[in-house]
């Protein structure tokens, strides 16, 4: 074989290779900290709209069945990131120390010559190191970062922004958008704090709904009869809630003290910053001491309905910012025709309890906990409008995407691409999931794990090995337990021969269902 022969194949191998990766779809992966789909008005919501989230399903694919194996932060993102279980990937619970070094979407597709970025609440212990080649990441709080004016780590060090920290993401998403290399197909990560507690929203919210009564959920009011006594103890419960998780604070005029909480987070804002929660939240602060200061604050009724309605208004407006966020990415998109052939994904490490059963939390493997948004859009590829009922779990994102990019995916990911079930194309697909909670005793939520298909719910409290199961089409809100109903004993035992084998096809060690349960204290 002649040089110039060489040379030519050379180069038309180089033109190929360039033309693939031109081709080659980007990902702007937009993430949320628990976002209830509940509070998103294309999954059905009654108590908002989130018109620029909408239009993701509207322009795309809407998961109906979308759910996470481990209810709980950490756990979510790593199972996102590895394709894996919590047992797997050894994020079980939070605080668990990630190892960087396993194999995850992100750096595959690195070597598969696109650029990554992740921006925004990392939430895992330690920061990046070489898992995306650019990193900006919330700090302090234990990983969660602060709403207003937050500190931010990258590999040069940390630096304090000014602002509301959603926005100053988005500002920094865009920023990276705009420096990129855009001869190179990009993964983006763009991942806000919020909604997640304290639920702060920015200054032009404060008052959206200060006066807006909220329709309650129907389970709002939950006595937990007939369910194990785990549910009625839990830690989470709105009638519980203090004053820390509901932003109220002394009035300017006020003479009460401060308690810590409130100095920390308010000495933080700027003199216009706090000169505008005063006048946003003074009036309705001093209406909910004067509440707990009355005999009305001892029926349990009425106090879990007044602590929702202040609770579930900053929680929603804290979404508001969200999805104009959402929008400003969008636009973005647009406005540098990288809409047709760039992957977009609006998506949350977990659903929420946003009252149902009374509670503001996450951890059960109730539906509220257990379910997780996940809203996908590809102009160039996927269809439009299209809602799929199949059950997906957070294992299925990175090979779903390694599959999009037509990357190699590890044998180790436990999770399966869904792309051929958008396609429509014929694919074998789960009929259950399994799901694993490991945190035992937060929030005095016990170790469990469970099966789900697409007509019962089992969940194996298995620290005093008991059961709890629901029929999820005649009780959707789960406030009827049936494991001891005689006339359901044979599906029952059907559910507990299939947890069984669902453990043994994702390797559960036996010894996770040894005590004892409880984690051990970190040496300081």
């Amino acid at each position: 074989m002649t040089n110039n022969l060489i040379s030519i194949i050379s180069y038309l191998l180089l033109l190929l290779h360039c033309s693939e990766a031109s081709q080659a779809p980007n990902i702007l992966y937009i993430f949320s900290d628990d976002h209830s789909i509940n509070a998103i008005s294309s999954y059905g919501s009654k108590i908002n709209r989130t018109p620029n989230i909408d239009s993701i399903a509207t322009e795309g694919v809407l998961f109906k069945n979308s759910f996470c194996t481990n209810s709980i932060c950490q756990p979510s993102r790593a199972a996102i990131l590895t394709g894996t279980h919590s047992h797997i990937n050894g994020v079980t619970y939070n605080g668990a120390k990630w190892n960087g070094s396993q194999s995850i979407y992100p750096k595959i597709l690195a070597d598969r010559n696109y650029q990554t970025a992740l921006i925004g609440k990392w939430h895992m212990h330690p920061n990046p190191s070489h898992e995306f080649q650019h990193w900006e990441v919330l700090s302090g709080h234990g990983g969660q970062g602060s709403y207003y004016n937050p500190l931010f780590e990258n590999k040069n060090g940390s630096k304090r922004e000014q602002g509301y920290s959603t926005d100053i993401i988005t500002n920094k998403a865009i920023t990276w958008l705009q420096k990129r290399n855009k001869e190179k197909p990009f993964l983006l990560k763009v991942q806000f704090k919020s909604p997640h507690v304290p639920r702060r929203p920015p200054l032009r919210y404060l008052t959206k709904y200060i006066d807006t009564i909220f329709p309650e959920p129907k389970s709002l009011h939950d006595n937990y009869q007939s369910r194990q006594p785990y549910a009625k103890k839990a830690w989470m419960q709105l009638y519980g809630m203090n004053l820390a998780g509901l932003n109220i604070f002394p009035s300017i005029s006020s003479n009460e003290k401060w308690e810590p909480w409130q100095k920390e987070w308010f000495n933080r804002l700027t003199p216009t910053q706090k000169s505008s929660f005063h006048q946003a939240f003074d009036t309705r602060n001093q209406k909910f001491m004067d509440f707990k200061n009355s005999p009305a604050f001892h029926d349990r009724k009425k106090r879990v309905s007044m602590t929702y309605q202040y609770f579930i208004r900053d929680y929603i407006a804290c979404i508001d910012a969200i999805d104009e966020n959402v929008g400003k990415l969008l636009n973005f998109l647009k406005q540098h025709h990288l809409e047709e052939n760039t992957i977009v994904i609006y998506s949350s490490d977990q659903s929420y309890f946003i009252g149902e059963h009374g509670w503001a939390e996450k951890r059960w493997m109730y539906e509220e906990s257990l379910k997780m948004p996940f809203i996908i859009k590809w102009p160039a590829k996927l269809p439009k409008e299209k809602i799929i009922e199949a059950m997906i779990q957070n294992i299925d994102h990175a090979p779903s995407l390694l599959d999009m990019t037509a990357s190699p995916i590890p044998s180790q990911m436990q999770g399966s691409s869904f792309y051929p079930l958008i396609l429509d194309k014929a694919t074998p697909w789960r009929d259950r999931i399994y799901y694993h909670y490991y945190h035992h005793g937060a929030h005095n939520v016990p170790r469990h794990d469970g099966i789900r298909n697409t007509d019962y719910k089992l969940i194996h409290f298995y620290t005093d090995h008991v059961y709890e199961l629901y029929d999820l089409n005649k009780d959707p809100h789960e406030l009827e337990n049936l494991a001891q109903k005689p006339e359901y004993l044979n599906i029952r035992n059907k559910l507990i021969k299939d947890l069984k084998d669902l453990r043994k096809k994702y390797q559960v060690p036996e010894a996770h269902f040894e005590p004892p349960y409880l984690y051990p204290k970190k040496k300081k």
